[in-house]
């Protein structure tokens, strides 16, 4: 875009008091010659979602708006383009009914990709606009048939050496890093948090789990399984030799012009070996703890606890379930100058300045213990553990918040309560866990219903005797809740984006009582309801009525107790 159209499309919106100032103008502008999306970046200076801001262009420009589902309908023309292209220009070339052909645009003023849509067509194009998230979802969508489309014809020839020189050279081939790439980017598009790539019988499956769950995506059609695992491979410093073991890396990319951490882990399976990518944007967004979702009244518990000089705090819940993000963000909120912050994780998945962070390298010998060990020698205010595994860690951590340390770390328990008697499985005196446990917090991550789509639901009590689970929720009839729909935004799943549910049980009176070598999680657990502690349960049903989640998540997620 050029910079006179880009500043007077930007005076547009401040006019319209949807952009916050010229300043920011300036700030943005200053960024194109970087290679920097500037569209994109107004787009995100504003609070409008992806179709309120292609409204504002499409206005401004005076040029036609699609929709996703007339971009759906459309004749799409992207078997002539790379994939590439087409996601960095954000543009989608189609057929119109009349037989003319026609581009939708994310960025209209972007006259050097029509000017190559009409090399590549043989013909002029006529520019409509589009949202960048809604041609995103449709270069999904056509890019993954186009390379379904025939496969016989764009597979390398299975009959191929498979030696290691071989598969080297093959994984180095422009097909298969185009593959990786494009497999990189979508992705990305689809904010995932993990690609799986699964071999199996019938061939490559690819899936990518998006706010938890996760989904099928067509599998790259034009590399051979081993070729496409050996280029993650060389990525992420593998041995492609070694197909036998597990081997775990670490590789960073830039993709869709962001910096990613990957970590690749891989698996031999029964048909070859299959991988997953765990992905790290660089540029997370800011650890804020309003963003983690907890209640005003847990959120005060835990500002108050994050404020004392020493003790342990421990945050439990599955694989996934956001506790690196909590201890994270708590992180950020105690790190000042005044303190010496230490971490030891597994892998090291925020960046924090200030912070020392160290990574666990089992293969010379630095484990959690031995961290924590050394830990204690540098003088530390706070430190925090990635995850308490056995006796020795679990000991350390325990006598490292008894001399005067703020220690944080992690558990897998199902519930606040069960941290307790799991630390005292781990060989903790019951003693001194009741001189140093502050508190448990307890967590689960539930998806966030699509502001646009979701639908308002009144429960009758029909709804309640068909579905018992809601009367154990604590719902009633007449009471509101909320459900999802599905649109262009959420990509018809009816969720975007995920929240948290938590319990914050706080070690004091009945239940500090009852720690000790016959310690009972119920009982604790019951003690610190009677204290006045939300259970997760009783947070999530507060968010359904508040219209963040649905009774589905919450039942998917939760144990009723």
């Amino acid at each position: 875009m050029s910079s006179s159209s880009l500043d007077e499309f930007a005076k547009f919106l401040v006019n319209k008091k949807l952009l916050s100032s010229e300043a920011t103008v300036a700030t943005l502008v200053s960024s194109e010659p970087t290679g920097e999306p500037v569209l994109r970046k107004i787009w995100e200076a504003t609070d409008l979602s992806a179709n309120g801001f292609a409204d504002e262009v499409a206005h401004f420009y005076g040029m036609r708006r699609l929709s996703l589902p007339e971009l759906v309908a459309a004749k799409a023309l992207t078997d002539r383009f790379s994939a590439r292209f087409l996601r960095e220009t954000s543009i989608f070339p189609f057929r119109a009914e009349d037989g003319g052909l026609k581009l939708a645009a994310a960025d209209p003023s972007d006259r050097a990709a029509a000017r190559a849509a009409e090399i590549v067509l043989g013909g002029p194009v006529e520019v409509e606009v589009a949202s960048f998230e809604d041609i995103a979802i449709i270069l999904g969508e056509r890019i993954g048939a186009d390379e379904a489309a025939s496969p016989d014809e764009r597979r390398p020839s299975a009959s191929a050496d498979d030696d290691i020189e071989s598969l080297r050279d093959l994984a180095s081939g422009a097909p298969v890093v185009r593959a990786v790439n494009d497999l990189l980017e979508r992705a990305v598009e689809l904010r995932a948090s993990d690609i799986h790539i699964e071999p199996f019988r019938n061939g490559l499956t690819v899936r990518m789990r998006v706010d938890g769950l996760l989904r099928t995506v067509p599998a790259p059609a034009d590399a051979l399984p081993q070729a496409l695992l050996s280029r993650i491979k060389i990525l992420a410093g593998l041995n492609i030799a070694e197909r036998r073991l597990p081997q775990d890396g670490a590789a960073r990319q830039r993709i869709a012009r962001s910096d990613i951490d990957i970590r690749v882990a891989t698996m031999p399976t029964q048909y070859g070996e299959s991988a997953v990518l765990r992905l790290l944007p660089q540029d997370r967004g800011l650890l804020d703890v309003a963003r983690l979702g907890l209640s005003a009244a847990d959120e005060k518990i835990l500002m108050r606890l994050l404020e004392l000089p020493h003790g342990l705090l421990v945050v439990t819940g599955p694989t996934g379930s956001g506790k690196t993000t909590s201890l994270a963000t708590m992180l950020s909120l105690l790190n000042q100058p005044s303190r010496k912050i230490l971490t030891i994780e597994d892998p090291v998945e925020y960046e924090l300045p200030g912070v020392n962070q160290s990574q666990v390298k089992a293969g010379i010998g630095l484990t959690f213990a031995t961290a924590m060990r050394a830990f204690v020698r540098q003088d530390p205010d706070v430190i925090m553990v990635g995850e308490v595994r056995d006796s020795e860690t679990a000991n350390i951590a325990v006598h490292a918040a008894l001399t005067g340390h703020l220690v944080l770390t992690t558990l897998h328990t199902e519930s606040a309560a069960a941290a307790i008697p799991r630390l005292l499985d781990l060989g903790v005196e019951g003693f001194l866990l009741k001189s140093t446990l502050r508190a448990v917090i307890a967590q689960r991550l539930v998806r966030v219903l699509c502001e646009r789509c979701k639908k308002k639901r009144i429960l009758t009590q029909e709804a309640l005797e068909a579905d018992p689970r809601l009367s154990a929720l604590g719902l009633r009839c007449d009471d509101a809740i909320y459900e999802p729909v599905g649109c262009e935004r959420c990509g018809g799943f009816g969720y975007r984006g995920r929240n948290g549910i938590f319990e914050i049980l706080e070690l004091k009176g009945e239940a500090y009582e009852l720690v000790g070598p016959h310690a009972d999680a119920h009982s604790i657990d019951r003690a610190a309801r009677r204290a006045g502690m939300t259970t997760m349960v009783e947070d999530a049903v507060a968010k359904c009525r508040s219209g963040v989640t649905s009774t589905a998540e919450v039942l998917r997620v939760t144990t009723i107790r």
